[in-house]
Protein backbone atom coordinates (compact mmCIF):
# COMPACT_ATOMS: atom_id res chain seq x y z
CA UNK A 1 0.00 0.00 0.00
CA UNK A 2 1.50 3.29 -1.10
CA UNK A 3 0.18 6.80 -0.80
CA UNK A 4 1.32 9.14 -3.50
CA UNK A 5 0.69 12.34 -5.35
CA UNK A 6 -1.31 15.10 -3.76
CA UNK A 7 -2.01 18.03 -5.99
CA UNK A 8 -4.50 20.64 -7.01
CA UNK A 9 -7.13 19.62 -9.52
CA UNK A 10 -7.60 22.11 -12.30
CA UNK A 11 -11.03 23.63 -11.83
CA UNK A 12 -13.35 23.05 -14.76
CA UNK A 13 -17.12 23.14 -15.05
CA UNK A 14 -17.17 19.44 -14.19
CA UNK A 15 -14.94 19.70 -11.16
CA UNK A 16 -16.13 22.86 -9.43
CA UNK A 17 -18.47 20.89 -7.19
CA UNK A 18 -15.57 18.98 -5.59
CA UNK A 19 -13.55 20.67 -2.84
CA UNK A 20 -11.46 17.66 -1.82
CA UNK A 21 -11.44 14.03 -2.94
CA UNK A 22 -9.38 10.86 -2.49
CA UNK A 23 -8.96 8.47 -5.40
CA UNK A 24 -8.14 4.79 -4.77
CA UNK A 25 -6.14 3.22 -7.60
CA UNK A 26 -6.16 -0.59 -7.70
CA UNK A 27 -3.47 -1.99 -9.99
CA UNK A 28 -1.86 -5.41 -10.24
CA UNK A 29 1.66 -3.99 -10.55
CA UNK A 30 3.21 -1.09 -8.63
CA UNK A 31 2.77 2.27 -10.31
CA UNK A 32 4.81 5.38 -9.90
CA UNK A 33 3.48 8.60 -8.50
CA UNK A 34 3.92 10.31 -11.85
CA UNK A 35 1.79 7.75 -13.72
CA UNK A 36 -1.43 9.40 -12.51
CA UNK A 37 -0.99 13.15 -12.64
CA UNK A 38 -4.12 14.81 -11.35
CA UNK A 39 -2.35 18.02 -10.44
CA UNK A 40 -3.59 21.23 -11.96
CA UNK A 41 -3.29 24.94 -11.48
CA UNK A 42 -6.11 25.48 -8.97
CA UNK A 43 -9.13 23.91 -7.33
CA UNK A 44 -9.76 21.29 -4.66
CA UNK A 45 -7.10 18.94 -3.34
CA UNK A 46 -6.89 15.41 -4.73
CA UNK A 47 -5.14 12.55 -2.95
CA UNK A 48 -4.33 9.28 -4.69
CA UNK A 49 -3.91 6.01 -2.76
CA UNK A 50 -2.58 2.77 -4.27
CA UNK A 51 -3.58 -0.85 -3.57
CA UNK A 52 -2.21 -3.90 -5.37
CA UNK A 53 -5.01 -6.33 -4.43
CA UNK A 54 -8.70 -6.36 -3.45
CA UNK A 55 -7.79 -7.13 0.18
CA UNK A 56 -5.47 -4.11 0.38
CA UNK A 57 -8.18 -2.03 -1.25
CA UNK A 58 -10.70 -3.19 1.36
CA UNK A 59 -8.52 -1.87 4.18
CA UNK A 60 -8.31 1.57 2.57
CA UNK A 61 -12.03 1.65 1.80
CA UNK A 62 -12.80 0.89 5.45
CA UNK A 63 -10.38 3.44 6.91
CA UNK A 64 -10.43 6.28 4.39
CA UNK A 65 -13.14 8.34 2.72
CA UNK A 66 -12.71 7.25 -0.90
CA UNK A 67 -14.41 9.39 -3.54
CA UNK A 68 -13.78 7.12 -6.55
CA UNK A 69 -11.94 3.97 -7.57
CA UNK A 70 -9.62 3.69 -10.58
CA UNK A 71 -9.25 0.02 -11.46
CA UNK A 72 -6.16 -0.44 -13.68
CA UNK A 73 -6.17 -3.79 -15.50
CA UNK A 74 -4.96 -6.46 -15.46
CA UNK A 75 -5.26 -7.61 -11.83
CA UNK A 76 -3.54 -11.05 -11.63
CA UNK A 77 -6.03 -13.70 -10.49
CA UNK A 78 -9.05 -11.39 -10.68
CA UNK A 79 -11.45 -10.22 -13.35
CA UNK A 80 -12.62 -6.61 -12.99
CA UNK A 81 -16.10 -7.95 -12.15
CA UNK A 82 -14.64 -10.09 -9.33
CA UNK A 83 -12.79 -7.10 -7.84
CA UNK A 84 -15.91 -4.92 -7.80
CA UNK A 85 -18.12 -7.75 -6.53
CA UNK A 86 -15.79 -8.19 -3.56
CA UNK A 87 -15.79 -4.45 -2.88
CA UNK A 88 -19.58 -4.18 -3.12
CA UNK A 89 -20.05 -7.28 -0.95
CA UNK A 90 -18.48 -5.33 1.93
CA UNK A 91 -20.92 -2.46 1.37
CA UNK A 92 -18.56 0.08 -0.24
CA UNK A 93 -20.34 2.26 -2.79
CA UNK A 94 -17.54 4.40 -4.29
CA UNK A 95 -18.00 4.73 -8.09
CA UNK A 96 -15.38 3.10 -10.30
CA UNK A 97 -13.57 3.86 -13.56
CA UNK A 98 -11.95 0.94 -15.40
CA UNK A 99 -8.57 1.58 -17.07
CA UNK A 100 -8.22 -1.12 -19.71
CA UNK A 101 -5.09 -1.90 -21.79
CA UNK A 102 -7.25 -2.25 -24.90
CA UNK A 103 -7.50 0.75 -27.23
CA UNK A 104 -11.31 0.78 -27.39
CA UNK A 105 -12.59 -0.73 -24.13
CA UNK A 106 -16.32 -1.14 -23.51
CA UNK A 107 -18.27 -1.31 -20.27
CA UNK A 108 -20.08 -4.61 -19.71
CA UNK A 109 -23.58 -4.70 -18.24
CA UNK A 110 -22.37 -6.43 -15.07
CA UNK A 111 -19.63 -3.84 -14.51
CA UNK A 112 -22.22 -1.07 -14.87
CA UNK A 113 -24.47 -2.80 -12.32
CA UNK A 114 -21.49 -3.03 -9.96
CA UNK A 115 -20.99 0.74 -10.03
CA UNK A 116 -18.50 1.19 -12.88
CA UNK A 117 -19.27 4.43 -14.71
CA UNK A 118 -16.77 4.37 -17.58
CA UNK A 119 -14.02 2.38 -19.27
CA UNK A 120 -10.98 4.30 -20.55
CA UNK A 121 -7.90 3.18 -22.42
CA UNK A 122 -4.62 2.67 -20.54
CA UNK A 123 -3.10 5.27 -22.86
CA UNK A 124 -5.67 7.92 -21.85
CA UNK A 125 -4.20 11.29 -20.91
CA UNK A 126 -4.31 12.56 -17.30
CA UNK A 127 -6.94 15.07 -18.42
CA UNK A 128 -9.12 12.23 -19.79
CA UNK A 129 -8.69 10.23 -16.55
CA UNK A 130 -9.53 13.31 -14.51
CA UNK A 131 -12.69 13.86 -16.57
CA UNK A 132 -13.77 10.22 -16.20
CA UNK A 133 -13.18 10.12 -12.43
CA UNK A 134 -15.01 13.33 -11.73
CA UNK A 135 -17.84 12.31 -14.05
CA UNK A 136 -18.17 9.15 -11.95
CA UNK A 137 -18.26 11.10 -8.66
CA UNK A 138 -20.76 13.59 -10.02
CA UNK A 139 -22.94 10.84 -11.52
CA UNK A 140 -23.09 8.99 -8.23
CA UNK A 141 -23.95 12.15 -6.28
CA UNK A 142 -26.74 12.99 -8.71
CA UNK A 143 -28.10 9.43 -8.44
CA UNK A 144 -28.05 9.62 -4.64
CA UNK A 145 -29.79 13.00 -4.78
CA UNK A 146 -32.50 11.65 -7.09
CA UNK A 147 -33.03 8.62 -4.87
CA UNK A 148 -33.31 10.80 -1.76
CA UNK A 149 -35.75 13.12 -3.52
CA UNK A 150 -37.95 10.23 -4.62
CA UNK A 151 -37.74 8.65 -1.17
CA UNK A 152 -38.86 11.87 0.53
CA UNK A 153 -41.84 12.09 -1.81
CA UNK A 154 -42.76 8.42 -1.31
CA UNK A 155 -42.45 8.55 2.46
CA UNK A 156 -44.61 11.65 2.74
CA UNK A 157 -47.54 10.13 0.82
CA UNK A 158 -48.70 6.90 2.45
CA UNK A 159 -50.54 4.46 0.21
CA UNK A 160 -49.73 2.08 -2.63
CA UNK A 161 -53.04 2.12 -4.51
CA UNK A 162 -52.98 3.04 -8.18
CA UNK A 163 -54.52 6.43 -7.33
CA UNK A 164 -51.78 7.23 -4.83
CA UNK A 165 -49.03 5.94 -7.10
CA UNK A 166 -50.23 8.45 -9.68
CA UNK A 167 -50.15 11.24 -7.08
CA UNK A 168 -46.64 10.26 -5.99
CA UNK A 169 -45.45 10.15 -9.60
CA UNK A 170 -46.76 13.68 -10.26
CA UNK A 171 -45.00 14.89 -7.09
CA UNK A 172 -41.76 13.23 -8.24
CA UNK A 173 -41.96 14.86 -11.67
CA UNK A 174 -43.02 18.35 -10.60
CA UNK A 175 -41.11 18.55 -7.30
CA UNK A 176 -37.71 19.66 -8.68
CA UNK A 177 -39.33 22.27 -10.93
CA UNK A 178 -40.42 25.80 -10.10
CA UNK A 179 -43.96 25.35 -11.46
CA UNK A 180 -46.94 26.59 -9.48
CA UNK A 181 -49.16 23.71 -8.33
CA UNK A 182 -52.91 23.70 -7.60
CA UNK A 183 -53.95 20.86 -5.30
CA UNK A 184 -57.62 19.94 -5.12
CA UNK A 185 -59.38 17.45 -2.91
CA UNK A 186 -61.93 17.04 -0.16
CA UNK A 187 -61.34 18.29 3.37
CA UNK A 188 -59.01 15.96 5.24
CA UNK A 189 -57.76 14.14 2.13
CA UNK A 190 -54.14 15.24 2.63
CA UNK A 191 -53.63 18.36 0.52
CA UNK A 192 -51.11 19.92 2.90
CA UNK A 193 -49.24 16.62 3.19
CA UNK A 194 -48.97 16.61 -0.62
CA UNK A 195 -47.74 20.21 -0.58
CA UNK A 196 -45.02 19.32 1.92
CA UNK A 197 -44.06 16.32 -0.22
CA UNK A 198 -43.67 18.62 -3.25
CA UNK A 199 -41.51 20.96 -1.19
CA UNK A 200 -39.42 18.02 0.09
CA UNK A 201 -38.94 16.81 -3.50
CA UNK A 202 -37.87 20.24 -4.69
CA UNK A 203 -34.42 21.72 -5.20
CA UNK A 204 -35.06 23.86 -2.09
CA UNK A 205 -36.04 21.31 0.61
CA UNK A 206 -33.57 22.84 3.09
CA UNK A 207 -35.40 26.15 2.92
CA UNK A 208 -38.64 27.02 4.62
CA UNK A 209 -42.18 26.11 3.63
CA UNK A 210 -44.67 28.67 4.94
CA UNK A 211 -48.35 27.65 5.13
CA UNK A 212 -51.42 29.84 5.59
CA UNK A 213 -55.13 29.03 5.61
CA UNK A 214 -56.77 31.85 3.65
CA UNK A 215 -60.10 31.16 5.37
CA UNK A 216 -58.70 31.45 8.89
CA UNK A 217 -58.03 35.20 8.96
CA UNK A 218 -60.33 38.22 8.55
CA UNK A 219 -60.08 39.99 5.19
CA UNK A 220 -58.55 43.12 6.75
CA UNK A 221 -55.66 41.13 8.26
CA UNK A 222 -55.00 38.71 5.42
CA UNK A 223 -53.20 41.20 3.16
CA UNK A 224 -50.82 42.28 5.94
CA UNK A 225 -50.23 38.62 6.83
CA UNK A 226 -49.31 37.74 3.25
CA UNK A 227 -47.32 40.81 2.23
CA UNK A 228 -46.29 42.41 5.54
CA UNK A 229 -46.80 45.98 6.68
CA UNK A 230 -44.92 49.07 7.81
CA UNK A 231 -45.15 50.67 11.22
CA UNK A 232 -48.35 52.70 11.50
CA UNK A 233 -49.81 51.34 8.26
CA UNK A 234 -53.12 50.76 10.05
CA UNK A 235 -54.55 50.82 13.56
CA UNK A 236 -52.65 48.33 15.67
CA UNK A 237 -49.57 48.24 13.42
CA UNK A 238 -47.22 49.38 16.18
CA UNK A 239 -44.24 47.73 14.50
CA UNK A 240 -43.23 46.84 10.96
CA UNK A 241 -43.77 43.19 10.06
CA UNK A 242 -42.37 40.89 7.39
CA UNK A 243 -45.10 39.06 5.47
CA UNK A 244 -45.33 35.36 4.69
CA UNK A 245 -44.12 35.80 1.11
CA UNK A 246 -40.90 37.37 2.37
CA UNK A 247 -40.56 34.68 5.03
CA UNK A 248 -40.84 32.05 2.26
CA UNK A 249 -38.12 33.71 0.12
CA UNK A 250 -36.12 30.97 -1.65
CA UNK A 251 -38.61 28.48 -0.26
CA UNK A 252 -42.27 27.53 -0.73
CA UNK A 253 -45.52 29.21 0.28
CA UNK A 254 -48.64 27.08 0.64
CA UNK A 255 -51.94 28.93 0.25
CA UNK A 256 -54.66 26.64 1.62
CA UNK A 257 -58.36 27.30 0.94
CA UNK A 258 -57.37 29.69 -1.84
CA UNK A 259 -61.03 29.98 -2.89
CA UNK A 260 -61.67 32.05 0.25
CA UNK A 261 -59.24 34.78 -0.82
CA UNK A 262 -61.14 38.09 -1.25
CA UNK A 263 -61.37 39.42 -4.82
CA UNK A 264 -59.28 42.48 -3.97
CA UNK A 265 -56.45 40.29 -2.72
CA UNK A 266 -56.81 37.96 -5.70
CA UNK A 267 -55.69 40.77 -8.01
CA UNK A 268 -52.68 41.48 -5.79
CA UNK A 269 -51.75 37.80 -5.63
CA UNK A 270 -51.96 37.65 -9.43
CA UNK A 271 -49.44 40.48 -9.66
CA UNK A 272 -47.10 38.70 -7.25
CA UNK A 273 -47.26 35.54 -9.38
CA UNK A 274 -46.60 37.53 -12.56
CA UNK A 275 -43.90 39.89 -11.33
CA UNK A 276 -42.40 37.89 -8.42
CA UNK A 277 -42.37 40.99 -6.24
CA UNK A 278 -44.47 42.30 -3.33
CA UNK A 279 -45.27 45.57 -1.58
CA UNK A 280 -45.82 45.77 2.14
CA UNK A 281 -49.04 47.44 3.29
CA UNK A 282 -48.27 51.13 3.79
CA UNK A 283 -45.10 51.09 1.67
CA UNK A 284 -44.29 51.86 -1.96
CA UNK A 285 -41.05 49.86 -1.86
CA UNK A 286 -40.88 46.95 -4.32
CA UNK A 287 -39.43 43.79 -2.75
CA UNK A 288 -38.44 40.92 -5.08
CA UNK A 289 -39.26 37.41 -3.84
CA UNK A 290 -38.14 33.99 -5.05
CA UNK A 291 -41.03 31.80 -3.94
CA UNK A 292 -42.52 28.55 -5.17
CA UNK A 293 -46.33 28.83 -4.83
CA UNK A 294 -48.57 25.88 -4.03
CA UNK A 295 -52.30 26.53 -3.63
CA UNK A 296 -55.08 24.22 -2.48
CA UNK A 297 -58.85 24.19 -2.54
CA UNK A 298 -61.58 21.80 -1.43
CA UNK A 299 -64.14 23.49 -3.66
CA UNK A 300 -64.53 23.58 -7.42
CA UNK A 301 -62.66 26.70 -8.49
CA UNK A 302 -64.14 26.62 -11.99
CA UNK A 303 -67.60 26.93 -10.43
CA UNK A 304 -66.27 29.85 -8.37
CA UNK A 305 -64.95 31.42 -11.59
CA UNK A 306 -68.35 30.96 -13.26
CA UNK A 307 -70.10 32.64 -10.33
CA UNK A 308 -67.50 35.46 -10.37
CA UNK A 309 -66.23 34.64 -6.91
CA UNK A 310 -62.77 33.81 -8.24
CA UNK A 311 -60.73 35.53 -10.93
CA UNK A 312 -60.36 33.47 -14.09
CA UNK A 313 -56.86 34.81 -14.83
CA UNK A 314 -55.71 33.90 -11.31
CA UNK A 315 -57.17 30.42 -11.68
CA UNK A 316 -55.12 29.73 -14.80
CA UNK A 317 -52.04 31.28 -13.23
CA UNK A 318 -52.37 28.92 -10.25
CA UNK A 319 -53.41 25.85 -12.24
CA UNK A 320 -50.07 25.36 -14.01
CA UNK A 321 -49.83 21.82 -12.63
CA UNK A 322 -53.06 20.28 -11.34
CA UNK A 323 -52.86 17.64 -8.61
CA UNK A 324 -56.05 15.97 -7.37
CA UNK A 325 -55.88 14.09 -4.07
CA UNK A 326 -58.46 11.29 -4.18
CA UNK A 327 -60.81 10.89 -1.20
CA UNK A 328 -60.16 7.91 1.04
CA UNK A 329 -63.29 6.08 -0.15
CA UNK A 330 -61.74 5.95 -3.66
CA UNK A 331 -58.58 4.27 -2.35
CA UNK A 332 -59.89 1.97 0.35
CA UNK A 333 -57.01 -0.45 -0.27
CA UNK A 334 -54.72 2.14 1.35
CA UNK A 335 -56.59 2.03 4.68
CA UNK A 336 -54.59 -0.83 6.31
CA UNK A 337 -51.30 0.85 5.32
CA UNK A 338 -52.49 4.23 6.59
CA UNK A 339 -53.71 2.67 9.83
CA UNK A 340 -50.31 1.08 10.48
CA UNK A 341 -48.62 4.39 9.71
CA UNK A 342 -50.80 6.28 12.18
CA UNK A 343 -50.47 3.65 14.92
CA UNK A 344 -46.68 3.84 14.61
CA UNK A 345 -46.85 7.66 14.67
CA UNK A 346 -49.05 7.65 17.78
CA UNK A 347 -46.69 5.23 19.55
CA UNK A 348 -43.74 7.53 18.88
CA UNK A 349 -45.64 10.62 20.01
CA UNK A 350 -47.05 9.04 23.16
CA UNK A 351 -43.96 7.00 24.01
CA UNK A 352 -46.01 3.87 24.65
CA UNK A 353 -46.23 0.43 23.13
CA UNK A 354 -47.33 0.30 19.52
CA UNK A 355 -50.83 -1.11 19.22
CA UNK A 356 -52.19 -3.23 16.43
CA UNK A 357 -55.57 -3.82 14.85
CA UNK A 358 -57.50 -7.06 15.06
CA UNK A 359 -58.62 -8.42 11.68
CA UNK A 360 -62.22 -7.50 12.53
CA UNK A 361 -61.16 -3.92 13.25
CA UNK A 362 -59.38 -3.67 9.90
CA UNK A 363 -62.53 -4.98 8.20
CA UNK A 364 -64.58 -2.35 10.04
CA UNK A 365 -62.24 0.40 8.83
CA UNK A 366 -62.46 -0.91 5.27
CA UNK A 367 -66.28 -0.90 5.33
CA UNK A 368 -66.58 2.69 6.50
CA UNK A 369 -66.97 5.49 3.92
CA UNK A 370 -64.74 8.09 5.70
CA UNK A 371 -66.46 11.41 4.93
CA UNK A 372 -63.63 13.13 6.84
CA UNK A 373 -61.03 11.23 4.82
CA UNK A 374 -57.50 10.56 6.11
CA UNK A 375 -57.76 13.11 8.90
CA UNK A 376 -60.85 11.35 10.28
CA UNK A 377 -59.05 7.99 10.13
CA UNK A 378 -56.11 9.37 12.08
CA UNK A 379 -58.37 10.87 14.75
CA UNK A 380 -60.39 7.65 15.02
CA UNK A 381 -57.23 5.63 15.64
CA UNK A 382 -55.91 8.19 18.11
CA UNK A 383 -59.17 7.92 20.03
CA UNK A 384 -59.09 4.11 19.90
CA UNK A 385 -55.55 4.02 21.29
CA UNK A 386 -56.46 6.42 24.10
CA UNK A 387 -59.64 4.58 25.11
CA UNK A 388 -58.31 1.02 24.83
CA UNK A 389 -56.29 1.29 28.04
CA UNK A 390 -53.46 -1.20 28.38
CA UNK A 391 -54.71 -3.54 25.66
CA UNK A 392 -52.33 -3.91 22.74
CA UNK A 393 -54.92 -5.20 20.24
CA UNK A 394 -57.64 -2.82 19.04
CA UNK A 395 -61.11 -4.28 18.33
CA UNK A 396 -64.09 -2.84 16.39
CA UNK A 397 -65.67 -1.72 19.66
CA UNK A 398 -62.67 0.59 20.20
CA UNK A 399 -63.38 2.51 17.01
CA UNK A 400 -65.60 5.51 17.59
CA UNK A 401 -67.24 5.63 14.15
CA UNK A 402 -70.69 7.10 13.40
CA UNK A 403 -73.20 4.35 12.63
CA UNK A 404 -74.09 5.91 9.27
CA UNK A 405 -71.84 4.40 6.63
CA UNK A 406 -73.55 5.61 3.46
CA UNK A 407 -71.49 7.71 1.06
CA UNK A 408 -71.44 11.41 2.05
CA UNK A 409 -73.36 12.38 -1.10
CA UNK A 410 -76.43 10.52 0.26
CA UNK A 411 -76.31 12.24 3.65
CA UNK A 412 -77.37 15.54 2.12
CA UNK A 413 -80.43 14.06 0.39
CA UNK A 414 -83.67 15.71 1.40
CA UNK A 415 -87.23 15.97 0.14
CA UNK A 416 -87.88 19.46 -1.24
CA UNK A 417 -91.20 21.21 -0.69
CA UNK A 418 -92.02 20.75 -4.38
CA UNK A 419 -91.58 16.97 -4.07
CA UNK A 420 -89.22 14.55 -5.77
CA UNK A 421 -89.47 11.71 -8.32
CA UNK A 422 -88.54 8.81 -6.08
CA UNK A 423 -88.18 6.15 -8.80
CA UNK A 424 -86.01 8.40 -10.96
CA UNK A 425 -83.77 9.25 -8.01
CA UNK A 426 -83.29 5.61 -6.97
CA UNK A 427 -82.56 4.56 -10.55
CA UNK A 428 -79.99 7.33 -10.83
CA UNK A 429 -78.28 6.17 -7.65
CA UNK A 430 -78.27 2.55 -8.82
CA UNK A 431 -76.88 3.50 -12.22
CA UNK A 432 -74.13 5.58 -10.61
CA UNK A 433 -73.12 2.76 -8.25
CA UNK A 434 -73.01 0.22 -11.08
CA UNK A 435 -70.93 2.55 -13.26
CA UNK A 436 -68.48 3.26 -10.42
CA UNK A 437 -68.10 -0.45 -9.59
CA UNK A 438 -67.42 -1.30 -13.24
CA UNK A 439 -64.95 1.58 -13.54
CA UNK A 440 -63.06 0.50 -10.41
CA UNK A 441 -62.99 -3.14 -11.56
CA UNK A 442 -61.67 -2.18 -14.98
CA UNK A 443 -64.85 -3.49 -16.63
CA UNK A 444 -64.64 -6.88 -14.92
CA UNK A 445 -68.31 -7.68 -14.23
CA UNK A 446 -67.60 -10.53 -11.79
CA UNK A 447 -65.35 -8.31 -9.68
CA UNK A 448 -67.81 -5.41 -9.85
CA UNK A 449 -70.60 -7.72 -8.69
CA UNK A 450 -68.44 -8.89 -5.79
CA UNK A 451 -67.81 -5.28 -4.79
CA UNK A 452 -71.58 -4.65 -4.74
CA UNK A 453 -72.24 -7.98 -2.98
CA UNK A 454 -74.55 -9.28 -5.71
CA UNK A 455 -74.50 -12.02 -8.31
CA UNK A 456 -72.88 -11.35 -11.65
CA UNK A 457 -76.14 -12.14 -13.48
CA UNK A 458 -78.00 -9.68 -11.23
CA UNK A 459 -75.50 -6.94 -12.03
CA UNK A 460 -75.80 -7.55 -15.79
CA UNK A 461 -79.62 -7.60 -15.57
CA UNK A 462 -79.77 -4.39 -13.53
CA UNK A 463 -77.32 -2.61 -15.80
CA UNK A 464 -79.29 -3.55 -18.93
CA UNK A 465 -82.57 -2.41 -17.40
CA UNK A 466 -81.10 0.89 -16.17
CA UNK A 467 -79.39 1.67 -19.48
CA UNK A 468 -82.56 0.94 -21.43
CA UNK A 469 -84.68 3.20 -19.22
Amino acid sequence: MVKYKTGKVQQSNMEQFVRSVTILRIAGTPVSANSLDLAGDSGGEVSVLFASSPSAAQHLLETRNIGAILLTLPIPGYSPEAVLREIRRRGHAAPAVIQDPRDAPSLSGELAQLGAFQCVSASASPERLREALFDAIRGQREAVSRTATESRARNAMVGSSSAMRQVTEIIRLVGPRRSTVLITGETGSGKEVAARAIHAASSRPGSRMVAINCAALPDNLLEAELFGHTKGAFTGAVNARVGLFEQAHRGTIFLDEISELPLQLQSKLLRVLQEREIQRVGSSEIIPVDVRVIAASNTNLLEAVASRRFREDLYYRLNVVALRIPPLRERASDIPELAEHFLAKIAVQEGGERKRLADAAVAELMRYSWPGNVRQLEHALESAVALSGDRVVLHPSDLDLPSETYPPALWSLDVPETGINFDELIMGIERRLLERALAKSGGNKARAAHMLQMKRTTLISKFKSLVCV
